[in-house]
């Protein structure tokens, strides 16, 4: 632990708990700004808004400039002079604290779902997951350059298409990434205590689909080769791919196909989720789904996809960073746990390059992407504290 947190820890939470009025006052500025991942316009909104925090801090702002998807930013922090002559001259990588700004909620959505406060909650699209980490992070960087503690670099990236599986962000996620010791990542903490995630399950998705030969149900029967049928047997093998031992998980999630039902289905498809745990089980994934064949012969298959998010496995470094915020937390009087998740972040993306990265590390609440989304308003000073306490060990 540095000369500099010895003591600070619980000044950091007090200068939290003094900034939680205009955290929830810019918190209800950001959710007011409607930014479904699709929309480029309102999602270039929000992170414009974001942007003005963190120059006013000082920070130094690249734009990743998008044409389909919302412009990707990224805030860059030097570090600031040592309060002692220990360590000077010493170069460190940064620390990336790592978000997005896009939601799942589409416009319109905050007149039926609006921003408000209510028993110790803050309410609305998207507070939850995931616009109350980056508020957070600004303050986290706020506290420590007003203290001169910020002494080591910091790059904070938002981006703008997470929820969709980050298509685009991804290949400058893991090119900032390359360049830091660690990666706090700002999503919301697990469960209602808030627990911080040191494993996520990596993500597929795979479309099966099947072409089959048209009849009339009536009069030429046995010369259609039905999709529909054929899809079904498939189902039920693809179902079969579940392993729960080693958390594999296959849900054939939608399915469409035929016209009436006095035509023999000559198209029908399925939209398949896959969840791994252990990276090695995406080329078992793969050699499965590659190796459907159709039943009946008359009908032809075709699969597409595959694995978009790698797992974040429980590596060593990230549990170090762990037990580390464990050890902070107990400072300043409460309890961290970690977990695991079934979901997906980013984070799954610099975890598999071998970086600590930390997740969760954004608001307590619950309700993701679904219309109760709240976070809790008790715990926002201690997570901002905290994430203050991790950017300055």
């Amino acid at each position: 632990m540095s000369m500099v947190l010895k003591h600070e820890p619980a000044s950091l939470l007090k200068d939290a708990k003094q900034r939680q009025k205009t955290m929830g006052e810019q918190l209800e500025a950001l959710v007011s700004i409607e930014s479904p991942s699709e929309d480029k316009a309102a999602v270039d909104r929000a992170s414009g808004l974001a942007a003005g925090w963190f120059e006013e801090l000082g920070g130094k702002i690249r734009w990743h400039r998008q044409k389909k998807f919302g412009d990707l930013l990224e805030v860059r922090f030097g570090a600031m002079a040592r309060r002692t002559n220990a360590g000077a001259g010493e170069r460190r990588k940064p620390i990336l604290l790592l978000g997005h700004l896009d939601t799942v909620w589409p416009m319109g959505t905050l007149a039926k779902m609006p921003f408000r406060v209510a028993k110790g909650r803050i309410f609305g699209p998207g507070v939850y997951d995931m616009k109350a980490g980056g508020v957070m992070a600004a303050h986290a960087v706020a506290m420590l350059r007003e203290r001169q503690a910020l002494t080591t670099p910091v790059v904070v990236l938002l981006v703008s298409d997470e929820e969709i599986g980050s298509p685009v962000s991804r290949a400058v996620t893991e090119k900032i990434a390359r360049e830091c010791s660690k990666v706090f990542v700002l999503e919301p903490a697990q469960g209602p205590q808030g627990a911080y995630k040191t494993a996520r399950k990596g993500v597929g998705d795979y479309s099966v689909h099947v072409r089959g030969v048209a009849a009339h149900s009536g009069v030429d029967f046995e010369k259609g080769h039905s999709a529909v049928l054929e899809l079904a047997r498939l189902i039920e093998t693809i179902s079969r791919f579940t392993d729960l031992k080693t958390g594999l998980t296959v849900n054939p999630g939608t399915i469409c196909g035929g016209t009436r039902s006095n035509v023999i289905a000559a198209e029908a498809q399925a939209e398949v989720d896959v969840r791994i745990a252990r990276m090695r089980d995406a080329a078992r994934v793969e050699r499965l789904f590659r190796g459907l064949r159709p039943t009946d012969r008359g009908c032809a298959l075709t699969i597409t996809g595959g694995i978009n998010r790698p797992p974040m496995e429980r590596s060593r470094g990230t549990v170090a960073l762990f037990q580390q915020a464990k050890g902070f937390a107990d400072v300043m009087g409460f309890a961290l746990d970690e977990a695991s998740t079934g979901g997906g972040s980013d984070g799954n993306f610099t975890a598999a390059l071998g970086i600590p990265t930390l997740d969760g590390m954004g608001a307590v609440g619950e309700g993701a992407h679904a219309t109760h989304e709240s976070i809790v308003v008790s715990e926002l000073a201690k997570r901002t504290a905290l994430l203050a306490t991790m950017i300055a060990e």
